[in-house]
């Protein structure tokens, strides 16, 4: 049964992010009963318990799980490791769901897929009572919610970063990190003429062809004063300063300044490459922060020479677009209780803590950012809560797995080179068009 559309232009703007995936058609009923404000079912059956995951780059996940398997013999969790791409892992999360597997108990969603899992009816509502939301980030409650009733539970937020080569740019007599694109590429530039600098390029992000390109295209746009689509729902990419925003990327490409390679980056290339020596500044997420502090590793030629600053802009710091993951529990699972309470303790203060000082995970807790101790561990946290706090969410389309697929392809298409900047926003502003007119 399709979702009635009045409900999805309604959602859109109470949540200002709703992923519902062009498969509405196969979906279920449940969005009526979330808008009548139904009371979320009675969570049973208690038991082992599945966590459906993208794969731990962290490499800490199962110690964490090992402490409820020692407290809980009888409701042990097993970690179920998708792939490292978004999309593949949210593409095996809704054919488990079509095909009302309970293989997955609990899915670790991408914070723009909560809506689309909720509407379709492939999560449960949780109750709100057990959570105590005043604790949150308010950017991170919206995430979660469908209709302002709880489906997941905010497990991580995430802000990007700029990260930087301190001593590089040390040598080259800068003091401070940039905070415009013209500020970075000068920096740069300093940098590569030192002999250190031999080789290098100056910037790299995510522009591979999957989610990652919709975030640094989106933050790009959102940086340079332009929009994906506007509060009004509409699209209006075709703008000139939404031009300036991809032209940043696209000119990036031309001129070296951006390395080719990055056309193939995702979080963990890009990473791999900025502690490789490949460029000076690099956009990613809080979690490279802990991970590049490793100096056991023989690739890692950044351990003590890296700093954080918030992402640059056209005319001044940019927008971020607001990441981060929620918990929530399969529709079609066994044992929800177990699930239920393993969530809650999954998301603790403590545990959001431990996330923090083992893995530099943004924390979902707005008191843990202030928290003396943890600023002086992690410097950037301060910096960290400002970029979550003004973050801008992914574009709010009802269809949002057909817009991030649109998205992708046009502005893969400028940055590859294959079309210019100007056709491929006047292209994706068409494809945006035609896709947000389905709601109607």
């Amino acid at each position: 049964m399709r979702i009635k559309r009045s409900m999805a232009r309604r959602a859109v703007a109470a949540l200002g992010v709703l992923a519902l995936a062009g498969s509405l058609a196969a979906c279920g009923d449940s969005g009526d009963d979330s808008a009548s404000g139904a009371k979320p079912d009675k969570l049973t059956g208690v038991g082992p318990i599945t966590l459906a995951t993208g794969k731990d780059t962290t490499g800490t996940l199962n110690e964490i799980l090992a402490d409820w398997n020692k407290a809980h013999p009888d409701q042990k969790v097993t970690l179920t490791e998708l792939p490292e791409d978004a999309d593949q892992q949210r593409q095996q999360m809704v054919q488990n769901a079509q095909t009302k597997s309970d293989a997955y108990t609990i899915l670790n969603l991408d914070v723009v897929w909560t809506s689309e899992f909720a509407a379709n009816g492939w999560v449960e509502q949780l109750p709100e009572k057990q959570f105590d939301m005043s604790k949150y980030l308010p950017p991170v409650i919206k995430t979660a919610q469908y209709f302002d009733k709880l489906y997941a539970a905010p497990y991580a937020s995430d802000g990007a970063l700029l990260y930087y080569r301190t001593d590089l740019l040390k040598k080259a007599g800068v003091d401070k990190a940039p905070t415009t694109w013209d500020e970075m590429t000068a920096d740069c530039q300093k940098v590569l003429k030192l002999p250190a600098g031999k080789g290098m390029s100056c910037y790299g992000g995510q522009l591979d062809k999957y989610e990652g390109l919709t975030v640094n295209f989106s933050e790009a746009v959102n940086s340079a004063g332009g929009e994906v689509v506007g509060a009004n729902g509409k699209p209006n990419v075709n703008t000139p300063a939404a031009k300036k925003g991809l032209d940043f990327l696209v000119d990036g490409v031309k001129d070296k300044t951006i390395p080719k390679d990055a056309l193939t980056w995702k979080e963990e290339e890009s990473r791999r490459g900025f502690e490789s020596g490949k460029v000076v500044f690099l956009r990613n997420w809080p979690y490279c922060y802990a991970l590049m502090a490793n100096k056991k590793d023989a690739g890692n030629k950044v351990a003590g020479k890296y700093g954080v600053a918030p992402i640059p802009g056209l005319d001044g710091p940019g927008k971020s677009t607001l990441g981060g993951h929620n918990l929530a529990i399969s529709k079609f699972a066994k044992n929800k209780k177990t699930a239920l309470d393993f969530i809650k303790w999954f998301t603790s203060e403590k545990n959001e803590r431990t996330w923090l000082t083992k893995n530099s995970q943004a924390p979902v807790y707005g008191s843990l950012y202030d928290d003396p101790a943890l600023q002086k561990q992690f410097p950037y946290l301060s910096t960290l809560k400002q970029s979550i706090e003004k973050a801008e969410p992914r574009p709010a389309i009802v269809n949002y797995g057909d817009a991030t697929a649109a998205i992708e392809e046009q502005a893969y298409a400028a940055i590859s080179g294959s079309k210019s900047s100007a056709q491929a926003l006047k292209d994706l502003q068409d494809n945006l068009t035609k896709i947000t007119s389905k709601d109607k």
